[in-house]
This record gives C-alpha cells, sequence and structure tokens, in this order.
C-alpha cells in the first residue's frame, strides 16, 4: 500500500519552490522588493534643486527609463540652500535603497568650502552611485560687445584684457556660483584681471550679458546654445578638456590654457552604509538607462554628454573635484553664512 504523503511536508515543499522561483525573478517591480525589503514602496530621487531645470528634466527622464527594473521612481524636488536641502535629506534617510539623490558640482564640491556650516559631509555622508553627466562650459561674450572691440578669439579676449586691466568685466549668479568661481579660475589661468559682478541667479546674470551690461560670462551650454545660435553670444571657447561635437569649431580652453577644465557635473548618490548589492544594482539599472540610444539622443538635445562610473570611480572623481574646488573658493574669498 501507498504512503499518503504527509500534508506538512507537502506544504513545505511548496514554500520551498515558490522561494526557488523568487530566487530568479527579478524583471520588474518585484526586483525593487527583493531586493530592498517586501513591500512595493517607491525609491524617492531627491533631487535638491527646482522642477524644469536641466537636472530635474534628466532625473525625470531616467526615473521613467528605470521603472521596468527598479519599479516606481518618484522624483522629489527639494530646492534651498544652493542645494544643500535636498542633500541633507538623501545624508539623513534610511541606507535601505528607497531613498537616492542627486549630487552635482555645487553640492559636493564647491558649497564645502563656501558654507561656513554644512549640515552633511560631502565625503562621508553618501555612498556613490553613478555619474549621469557633464555639461560643458562655455566662454561667451555679447556679442555687440565682442565685435566693438575686435574680439574674435580668446586670444583676442585675453590680449585686450592684459592691454586693458580692469576694464572688462563678468557676470555670474552669484558670489561662490559655479559661474564665478571658472572665471577666476580663468583669469588666473591667462594671468588678467575682469571685475566680477555677481547678479541672483543664473538668468539676470545672462539677461545682463544680452543686455551689454557685462563683457563675458562662463556659463553651462546648455543655457547659452540658443543664444549663440541666435547670434547674440559670441562662444569664445568651450572649458572641457577637448572641444565639444556640439560645438566643434569653438576651441577647447585648454588649448591655449593647458591644464584648465571646468564642467558642470551631476550623479546619484545614496545614504553611507546602503548594502553594496543594492548600490551595485542601482547602479546597473542607471548605467543602462544611461547608455540606451534613446537617453543618448535626449541628453543631446540638453547639451549634455551621459557619463558612466563605476560607484567606486565616481567617488574618486567627487574628491577630485573637492579638491580642485577647495583651491578656488578659498582663493577667491567667497563666503556663505
Amino acid at each position: 500500500m501507498t504512503p499518503m504523503p504527509c500534508p506538512t511536508s507537502s506544504r513545505r515543499r511548496q514554500v520551498l519552490l515558490a522561494l526557488s522561483a523568487l530566487g530568479t525573478l527579478a524583471p520588474t517591480g518585484l526586483l525593487a522588493q527583493s531586493l530592498m525589503g517586501t513591500s512595493a514602496k517607491p525609491i524617492r530621487l531627491v533631487v535638491p534643486y527646482a522642477a524644469g531645470g536641466p537636472i530635474d528634466v534628466t532625473a525625470r527622464w531616467l526615473a521613467e527609463r528605470v521603472r521596468d527594473t527598479l519599479g516606481t521612481v518618484v522624483v522629489d524636488n527639494r530646492p534651498g540652500a544652493g542645494g544643500n536641502l535636498g542633500v541633507d535629506l538623501v545624508a539623513k534617510a534610511a541606507a535601505d535603497g528607497h531613498t537616492i539623490g542627486i549630487s552635482a558640482v555645487a553640492t559636493h564640491a564647491i558649497n564645502p568650502w563656501l558654507f561656513n556650516r554644512m549640515p552633511f559631509d560631502a565625503a562621508r555622508d553618501f555612498a556613490p552611485i553613478t555619474q549621469i553627466l557633464r555639461v560643458p562650459n562655455v566662454l561667451v561674450m555679447n556679442a555687440q560687445t565682442a565685435e566693438r572691440l575686435n574680439i574674435r578669439s580668446l586670444q583676442d579676449l585675453i590680449t585686450y584684457a592684459r592691454a586693458h586691466p580692469g576694464q572688462l568685466n563678468y557676470g555670474s549668479g552669484g558670489n561662490g556660483s559655479a559661474g564665478h568661481l571658472a572665471g577666476e579660475m580663468f583669469k588666473k589661468a591667462a594671468g588678467i584681471f575682469a571685475v566680477h559682478i555677481p547678479y541672483n541667479g543664473g538668468n539676470p546674470a545672462q539677461l545682463a550679458l544680452l543686455s551689454g551690461q557685462v563683457d563675458f560670462n562662463i556659463d553651462n551650454l546648455a543655457t547659452a546654445a540658443p543664444n549663440i545660435r541666435a547670434g547674440k553670444l559670441k562662444a569664445l571657447a568651450v572649458t572641457t578638456g577637448k572641444r565639444s561635437s556640439v560645438l566643434p569649431d569653438v576651441p577647447a580652453m585648454a588649448e591655449l590654457l593647458p591644464g584648465l577644465e571646468i564642467d558642470t557635473w551631476w550623479g546619484l548618490i545614496a545614504p553611507a552604509g546602503t548594502p553594496p548589492e543594492l548600490v551595485q544594482r542601482l547602479h546597473q539599472a542607471f548605467a543602462t538607462a544611461l547608455n540606451d540610444p534613446q537617453t543618448r539622443s535626449r541628453f543631446a538635445q540638453l547639451m549634455a554628454e551621459p557619463v558612466v562610473n563605476s560607484p567606486a570611480a565616481f567617488g574618486e572623481f567627487m574628491a577630485s573635484e573637492r579638491a580642485k574646488y577647495e583651491k578656488v573658493v578659498k582663493a577667491s574669498g567667497a563666503r556663505v553664512d
């Protein structure tokens, strides 16, 4: 007589089979559940700047592209204090993979030296995931000013500035802003003096340049490109180490001033202590999205170049950027109380 199977043993076998199946199931929203807990809790992506800007646009694009892999990713805009407010939320969040954020040249390279008090430690409070992109900066002049002063190249600008010390000025989005510090780096490398005029934000600085109130700015290419194409601004040089594919006829500053390289960049971070396996899975998902041809095409419209690097490499890059800007910020004397 064949013995009857034990109900308890049968139930145990079913449970084991189900658990085994889960081990091979990681395609969609279940991936986030299996990696980051048993609930379908969405991932919060904190953007420390206002909605509508380039950083916000790229974050929302990527949030959609990783949905099939990581589940729902909700973009949470938390602007304030030069980006410090939103980044601090990430630093103090639970290290469970459900909160990630954007790091940028301001929050992780400039602000640590600019602000007298920082709510987080840029070097220790985060787990790097990957860089997202870089946007070349470009030195632009008011086109009419450039024509009036007979300045057609970066060398012409330097020659004029040396012959007329203090007669040129440049604008920026404020003391300690990326544009201000880029201007200081350019002045030092070129051996010139130009008067810095700070404005309350990048848009007022650009309007001042367009109206002829200032002679030149160093702005990110995404912001300046429409007016360059319209002939209102004259591009003299991009600040990257090599020419931009977007403006191949515009020389790189490093061609005339070797070693001068200034990028606007941002990337992804998680709270320190996030398990390495979660960081790696987040990295894989976003790296796949960044390498997608649709993403590259979309970012090219923003004059941006996607950058994928390992968590370790991104951490090393941010550390090198902090070291670079420490010298520049201290030399500029800019401080925020």
